[in-house]
């Protein structure tokens, strides 16, 4: 089946047959899947030569509750797909004077379908796990580092027994062969999905350990080798990865673990200022002044 059949068969959610009308829209969209992710629904009609209300009734005809859902399936769709350069190709498409205004509402618009998406269920079943865990064992790499060190930093102030697994100078498996039952795993990552990170969960669930993924959705390999996953929106509006979703629905994360652990929390921080002050670790009033 080519590619352009295989994206119009996994758009169409109502499985039925297309109207002649909106066949072309769909051939439309197979065929220019890297501009239409960021088209509007006007001008995608213009491209296709129907009106605005027709690719409108068009999202609606195959299952979506609007077209801004569909293109968010499309670009999740396709985003898997992408190289590093097509997505730069991809931006090409963006106005440059519109720049800060365009990938600020995209942010927005993650966070507002991450929000919805997000079950509160699953969210309390992942903090659960994390806190009856012995150890914790977290990997996130290429694009997806920063926000392992970033969930690494702070859980380190809530539990004991935390660790960052990287691709430094210790290999992935060296730093995750400890791994026993009872120790949790949280494997992070976005499109286009680091092979290393998926290999480690994999390992984690043969060790008997729980795994935890923090991904963009149930369409990526991580959710089917995790127990629990906590899914957040990105979008694809150049070669840079957006993460203002995942980042805060890991923020979310840290917050609730640290009010399930407040008193322990707490005296741990009352013993780190203290060092703080005692080593000048931040600037004080002085350092201010000066």
């Amino acid at each position: 089946m080519p590619a352009s059949q295989e994206i119009i068969r996994q758009l169409n959610r109502s499985g039925k047959r297309l109207s002649k009308g909106h066949r072309r829209i769909a051939e439309y969209i197979a065929g220019h899947s890297d501009r239409a992710v960021f088209m509007t629904a006007a001008k995608l009609g213009e491209a296709v030569g129907v009106s605005e209300s027709t690719v409108v009734r068009f999202a609606s005809a195959i299952g979506y509750t609007g077209y801004p859902q569909m293109q968010r399936t499309l670009q999740e769709l396709i985003a898997q797909r992408l190289t590093a350069n097509e997505r730069v190709a991809m931006s090409s498409e963006l106005d440059t004077q519109d720049c800060l205004s365009t990938v600020l509402r995209s942010d927005i618009q993650n966070l507002h379908a991450t929000m919805e998406a997000l079950d509160p269920a699953v969210f309390e079943d992942v903090v659960r796990r994390i806190l009856s865990a012995e150890s914790l064992y977290i990997i996130g790499l290429r694009s997806a580092a920063p926000l392992a060190q970033f969930l690494g930093y702070y859980l380190n102030f809530i539990f004991d027994e935390v660790h960052l697994v990287s691709s430094g100078t210790t290999d992935v498996f060296e730093s995750i062969s400890r791994l026993k039952p009872g120790d949790v795993l949280i494997g992070i990552s976005f499109p286009r999905y680091s092979t290393r990170t998926l290999e480690a969960m994999r390992f984690a669930k043969r060790c008997g350990a729980q795994v935890i993924a923090i991904t963009d959705g149930d369409m990526s390999p991580l959710y089917a080798e995790s127990d629990a996953c906590l899914t957040a929106h990105t979008d694809m509006a150049s070669f840079v990865d957006s993460l203002a979703a995942p980042m805060s629905v890991i923020n979310a994360l840290l917050v609730a673990l640290g009010m399930r652990r407040k008193d322990a929390l707490s005296e741990h921080f009352l013993r780190l200022e203290n060092i703080w002050d005692t080593y000048q670790v931040y600037l004080g009033e002085e350092g201010h002044r000066g």
